[in-house]
């Protein structure tokens, strides 16, 4: 997903009216819109959202709201959702929230509880790409490593120490002691604890 100094609102529901009248709303408050009639349309046009929401209607002709967050989990495109319908009821609001969906709100649409649940989806947004960023950033420190260093990693992580990780690669504990402050640098681990828990992070170690 792109960053975007002003996060965009999508908008896809099959009513023009409604999608002109939460557009012209939205924009006044100085949110960036794109309003689509059609799950199909928005999926055509929007490769590659930029950080965030969308706002769809539950029920539309072709693939429906919840189908649409579906597929947006399909191809790995990370957006919160606030599905909205004009024939809510409680079971089909459930559904909405089991899916995924952060939001449900009925029809007509309240101005301000779109607001409050639009910006509660930009803040989770962002949190979820600061994540996404950093865990991309944990994975660059660890390709930095060599082999060798790798290896030192992960049994340094699993509790061992350095004479029998010495014993185990047939190496001295001065070397293993080497690797272990090269791999704290590169990893930027100022302690075994937050090497632990970059590992378990990265898929290298079991919760």
């Amino acid at each position: 997903m792109a960053t975007n100094a002003r996060p965009t609102v999508y908008i896809v529901d099959d009513q023009p009216a409604v999608c002109h009248a939460l557009s012209e709303m939205l924009s006044v408050l100085g949110y960036e819109v794109a309003t689509f009639s059609s799950a199909d349309k928005f999926l055509d046009s929007v490769q590659t959202p930029h950080t965030g929401c969308l706002i769809a209607d539950v029920r539309m002709p072709g693939m429906d709201g919840i189908e649409l967050m579906h597929e947006l989990g399909k191809r790995g495109l990370h957006l919160p959702v606030i599905l909205i319908s004009g024939h809510a009821d409680v079971p089909m609001a459930v559904g909405a929230i089991k899916a995924g969906a952060e939001d449900f709100i009925e029809k007509p649409v309240d101005d301000a509880q779109l607001v409050a649940a639009i910006n509660r989806c930009l803040a989770h947004a962002f949190e979820q790409l600061a994540g996404r960023q950093s865990l991309q950033e944990l994975e660059r420190r660890a390709q930095s490593l060599t082999r060798r260093e790798s290896e030192v990693l992960d049994l340094v992580v699993q509790g061992f120490t350095s004479h029998a990780i010495a014993a185990r690669l047939g190496i001295s504990p001065r070397t293993v002691e080497s690797y272990r402050v090269q791999i704290m640098d590169k990893m930027q681990a100022e302690s075994v604890a937050v090497l632990v828990r970059q590992a378990i992070r990265l898929g290298r170690l079991a919760p």
